[in-house]
């Protein structure tokens, strides 16, 4: 299904599980798309309706011209939401998706019971940092840094191998004005200080080997939230829900239950 944001941005959508059951919401992160969650998708609780989206600028939604904000972003999300007739769902969101789940938390306690951020930060890098980024890609293409960026994200066991040769894919599939749109709306968060006032069930989960979004940076985030959960995955790096999807799977799983937002497994007999 295609919605179309406020400012006319068309978003490619899927949803599936029965009709009023609870909803997830999955959100992928920079120079990914909604494929970043196969392998967990059969692993969830099958009592939910899970929606994902492709963030604008990536997969099979559009790419306006950049720069993209990341108030445009959560809009995104509120509309994906709104035009699924979702409510009270929990948000999960790796990377850019994660924080798009904290500004829609912090916006939208309407549309958002619980939070999953995986890989995450209520602050990523530096404006400097981002610019370097971003004129390099201007300058090289995004193919020219895939090497770069995989060594990043990547665990040692995901490094070689069906994992990377996805990601690879899909992110230099990814459309250069979407890449770079989606890293300014990166560049130009803080959300430090909004955080620190939610007040709701949030479970974290790091990376043992993310050397984009480092654990430490993870766990202050979380601890910015009274009685959130944190959990590292380990052997696994920035894209954990495709590294290892079964650790992934089972943490989100429990926290789902524990809130009682799920109950029994997708593959139970």
């Amino acid at each position: 299904m295609i919605v179309t944001a406020r400012d006319g941005c068309r978003l490619a959508t899927r949803i599936e599980g029965p009709e009023g059951a609870p909803a997830l919401v999955l959100a992928h992160g920079l120079g990914m798309d909604m494929t970043l969650w196969d392998a967990v998708l059969p692993l969830l609780p099958g009592d939910m309706r899970v929606l994902r989206y492709d963030l604008r600028g990536h997969g099979g939604s559009d790419a306006p011209l950049a720069p993209y904000s990341m108030g445009q972003m959560i809009s995104d999300a509120e509309a994906v939401i709104e035009a699924h007739g979702l409510r009270d769902t929990v948000f999960a969101g790796l990377s850019l998706g994660g924080m798009v789940a904290q500004g829609l938390a912090v916006k939208r306690l309407d549309l958002v019971r619980g939070l999953v951020l995986s890989n995450t930060a209520a602050k990523i890098g530096t404006p400097k940092l981002w610019d370097e980024r971003i004129a390099a890609i201007r300058r090289d293409g995004i193919a020219a840094q895939a090497d770069a960026v995989l060594d990043r994200w990547l665990g040692r066991d995901a490094r070689h191998g069906p994992v990377a040769a996805r990601a690879r894919r899909v992110l230099t599939g990814t459309a250069l004005e979407g890449y770079v749109g989606a890293s300014a709306a990166v560049s130009g968060t803080d959300f430090w200080t909004p955080v620190s006032g939610l007040r709701l069930p949030l479970l974290g989960l790091a990376g043992s080997e993310d050397r984009s979004v480092p654990a430490d940076l993870m766990r202050e985030t979380v601890e910015l939230v009274p009685g959130a959960r944190f959990e590292i995955v380990r052997r696994a790096g920035h894209l954990a829900p495709a590294e290892r999807p079964e650790d992934w799977a089972a943490h989100v799983a429990q926290f789902l239950r524990a809130i009682g937002h799920a109950g029994a497994d997708r593959t139970a007999p």
